[in-house]
């Protein structure tokens, strides 16, 4: 039975990495009609640059830039988690706070959160703050969501059978809700993760002066555009790493229940 997990999972990895490579070779192959050298010595449309990736990966410059990335990442998400969860909690628990707050919020998760850079630049100033800012509403929606869901699917008998026992709101909280529903903030959380990285680069373009979207505008204005497309097969690979990372724990997760 175990060598046969193995043997299927083997078999998985080695499917997922045939279609990796046959996406980078179709990138590959779609950009030789437009290689041909421009004006300015530049080729027009370059391909997977991945030797040019490898070379900015021996650099310590583009290391910092995706970890000013990823800790903004972890704390628009931290802040999402924040607001989300008990948002969620909330709806789920009160039916006359869902029936007054969900056209509100549903309403403003439709609106992108691009939409708000304007407002958030005015409201938070330059720098990292407007980011956290964008981040985080991005990503509270699906977690918001989730933790709804779970607390409509909870088994009622584990609440009935807290109350039988006396516990306390917190006791009921920690020992059953949170347990209940923490399959469903992850999924949550692996959505958002999807949401905010791909809102993050463009939101590193709010005169920030760090991070992966801002070395992509920093090698458009030098016409580094190998550089560039390096960068944008390396932003696909890191929230590839970071998708699969939180499919992980949540497997590991369900394993363990």
């Amino acid at each position: 039975m175990v060598a046969q997990q193995k043997t299927h999972t083997a078999w998985r990895v080695l499917q997922g990495l045939t279609g990796i490579v046959l996406l980078v070779g179709l990138w590959w192959l779609l950009t030789v009609p437009f290689s041909a050298a421009g004006s300015m010595g530049q080729r027009f449309a370059p391909g997977p640059s991945l030797l040019t990736l490898a070379s900015l990966l021996q650099g310590a410059e583009i290391w910092i830039h995706i970890a000013v990335s990823l800790q903004r990442v972890a704390i628009g998400l931290g802040l999402a988690l924040l607001v989300g969860v008990p948002l969620g909690l909330l709806l789920g628990a009160s039916a006359g706070a869902n029936a007054t707050l969900s056209p509100a919020f549903q309403f403003l998760r439709m609106v992108s959160p691009l939409s708000w850079m304007p407002i958030a630049v005015m409201a938070f100033g330059v720098g990292d703050r407007p980011v956290y800012f964008l981040l985080a509403f991005a990503a509270m929606w699906p977690i918001m969501l989730n933790t709804l869901a779970g607390v409509r699917q909870l088994d009622r008998r584990w609440l009935q059978l807290s109350q039988s026992l006396s516990a306390t709101g917190w006791e009921t909280l920690k020992g059953v809700i949170i347990p209940g529903i923490l399959g469903h903030v992850l999924t949550g959380t692996r959505l958002a993760i999807g949401i905010v990285w791909i809102v993050l680069v463009p939101c590193e373009m709010l005169g920030v002066s760090a991070g992966l979207g801002y070395f992509i505008l920093d090698t458009r204005d030098r016409l580094a555009y190998h550089e560039l497309m390096a960068t944008v097969v390396l932003i696909g690979l890191l929230g590839f790493l970071l998708d699969t990372l939180f499919r992980k724990l949540y497997e590991a997760w369900s394993q363990s229940r």
